[in-house]
């Protein structure tokens, strides 16, 4: 096999032009095997293999930079540098992230997992090469999706003006070309690069300009050209932002990859290369539902399906409510930042699509967008991943909080998020939510309590989030639920002659009461109360509990740092507690990727854990 001539980067530079449509097949055949026991991210893996392929056979790594933005079609990258004998761990605990990751090698010139990023970071290594008078290249890859965040136009506006030896590939893999205009397109472009017409449309530039009158006929000469192309040549824009753009090309024509990128690295300044692939590309399943296989589990090789029917997830439950209460209520609306599938908004749009809005990658705007829409009239519900919506802090604050309006925000994927890992968990939404005056912070316990949190969000008056985590919702104490009231909390379990409290918020209180049932067989009896709310928290809840337990323990799926159980610490000391006071989440620190039972263990956080360390306390 071809692939087992591949070892060390830049080894591919060994292979025939000839053989390269063979390669990508076993690189796709490679991938689709390995992802259907580990899951990932299949369609956009499949879909670069080719693009990937002539990257590395012009570059040189580990001195090239090549950044990916969001970094989830990495994959061929990694096999291409020696990690293919560890692809078998892909996003399992102590293995290979899905993401780059200057951790794991050399010639990943960059940690990513949120989009939009790439161009930013491909023009501060220019500079950073230019001010040392180094000569490395730089390549940022940057999809379709990314390109519709704001960031990404920030930076190419930067890079026109600062002028840099920088190439920006668009991975394009929602269009197709036609004969015609990709015929056309390549046509033009082999034509604009070549030295030779650069070097006469300047000469011609000159000497016009030295006839009278001569300004007045370049500047119309260039505005007859301007009009022409923008009737051939997509991405006008980005020469209108003084960036040289090149394509559309085909992005599994290995050969014509391979010109192009020559092309684009000899010109001077910035270069956008306008590469068009298609998701799935090789993998029936995946060409048909590119969606589906944007990030999966392990799935069925030969049908594409997942190995096992998932239970009913928050998302689901979300999903469901937020159909019933669009449908009850027409000011509700629902907005999403490009994830309408991942969030449950998809079944929404179709229900209510003159109601619901994608506003693209771009967090900021969405939740800016909602609070106009609040001021409007509406009550609009934003459904965003934990790790997402922090890039939306200041909108939160400025937009949305200061004024009071009645945004709703769905936070999704809270807590620990598992194999999707450091760039994704979603850890601190407590610790920066709480830390904004008049924002209502909840987080249920179970599916029945996500649904009533959501209905208790639409009638309030001012801003709610209400966070829950991803995967499978808990099920238990349907028989307990119990109306929602502002900052109250619930007693879930009440023993008799009890000294010991697990105060627990969010998915931590299934964790507690397991907790619990494993102490009363070592004879500690345990209160288990489910705080509901982050902000405000109970008062009088703590003022009882202090006066009351000479054990409290807080648990969390969030930072400690400014997190729950700090803020229970601290208004515990305001009452002048002297018990012993135990704090179970997450330390200050990034969390890799794994499964989340394997993350849970290792910090400390499951019931046996949380179990031994009460007992020692006991006995000290």
């Amino acid at each position: 096999m071809l692939l087992d001539l591949i070892e060390k980067p830049n080894d591919i530079k060994n292979i025939p032009q000839e053989k390269l449509p063979d390669l990508a097949k076993e690189i796709r055949a490679f991938l689709v095997e390995h992802l259907s026991k580990t899951g990932g991210h299949v369609a956009s893996n499949l879909g670069a293999v080719e693009l990937t392929m002539a990257l590395h056979r012009i570059l040189d790594f580990p001195e090239d930079k090549l950044i990916w933005d969001v970094g989830h079609q990495s994959y061929t990258h990694k096999i291409l540098t020696g990690r293919k004998e560890e692809f078998s761990s892909l996003r399992q605990l102590h293995g290979l992230s899905g993401f780059p990751n200057p951790a794991e090698s050399d010639c990943d010139a960059f940690i990513s997992g949120h989009s939009s990023t790439s161009v930013s970071l491909g023009l501060g290594y220019c500079r950073a090469r230019e001010l040392q008078g180094q000569s490395y290249r730089v390549v940022s890859v940057i999809g379709d999706g990314a390109m519709t965040g704001g960031l990404a136009y920030e930076a190419i506006n930067n890079a026109a003006s600062l002028k840099s030896n920088f190439t920006i590939i668009l991975n394009d893999n929602h269009m197709s070309i036609s004969e015609n205009v990709g015929g056309l397109s390549a046509h033009l472009a082999r034509i604009r690069t070549s030295r030779c017409y650069t070097g006469l449309k300047n000469d011609v530039e000159v000497s016009l300009k030295k006839l009278p009158m001569g300004d007045q006929l370049v500047s119309g000469i260039r505005k007859t050209k301007s009009g022409i192309k923008q009737l051939f040549i997509p991405g006008m824009v980005f020469e209108e932002m003084g960036i040289m753009y090149l394509g559309p090309v085909d992005g599994h024509d290995t050969q014509a990859l391979e010109r192009v990128m020559k092309q684009a690295l000899s010109i001077d300044g910035p270069v956008l290369v306008h590469v068009v692939t298609e998701k799935g590309k090789g993998y029936r399943p995946a060409q048909r539902h590119p969606s589906r296989f944007h990030g999966t589990g392990p799935f069925d090789l030969a049908k594409g399906l997942p190995l096992s029917e998932s239970p009913a997830t928050y998302t689901d439950i979300f999903s469901t409510v937020m159909r019933k209460l669009g449908d009850r209520n027409p000011k509700v609306v629902a907005v999403t930042a490009a994830m309408a599938d991942g969030t449950g908004l998809k079944r929404f749009h179709n229900m209510f699509p003159e109601r619901f809005f994608d506003v693209g990658i771009a967090e900021g705007h969405a939740v800016t967008f909602s609070a106009a829409l609040a001021a409007g009239g509406m009550i609009p519900v934003f459904a965003v991943y934990s790790t997402f919506l922090q890039r939306a802090y200041d909108e939160i604050m400025h937009d949305v909080c200061i004024t009071g309006q009645h945004v709703v925000f769905a936070v999704d994927r809270a807590g620990l998020v598992g194999r999707d890992g450091v760039t994704h968990q979603g850890i601190f939404d407590l610790s920066y939510l709480s830390s904004i005056p008049n924002l209502t912070v909840m987080a249920p316990k179970n599916k029945w309590e996500l649904s009533d949190m959501l209905k208790f969000a639409i009638e309030a008056s001012g801003p709610v989030a209400i966070r829950y985590p991803r995967g499978e919702a808990v099920t238990l104490w349907k028989e307990s639920r119990q109306k929602i009231e502002l900052g109250k909390s619930e007693v879930l379990s009440c023993e008799t002659d009890s000294k010991t409290l697990l105060f627990a918020i969010g998915s931590m209180v299934k964790t507690a009461m397991e907790a619990a049932d494993e102490l009363k067989k070592d004879g500690i009896a345990c209160d288990v109360v489910n705080a509901r709310f982050m902000a405000p928290l109970d008062e009088d809840c703590i003022r009882q509990a202090a006066a009351k337990y000479d054990t409290i323990v807080t648990l969390e799926d969030n930072v400690l740092s400014g997190g729950f159980g700090e803020h229970v610490c601290a208004r515990l000391e305001d009452e002048h507690y002297t018990g012993e006071l135990i704090t179970v989440g997450i330390p200050n620190e990034f969390v890799p990727h794994g499964a989340v039972e394997e993350l849970m263990k290792e910090l400390g956080m499951d019931a046996s854990s949380v179990a031994d360390k009460v007992r020692r306390v006991k006995k000290a």
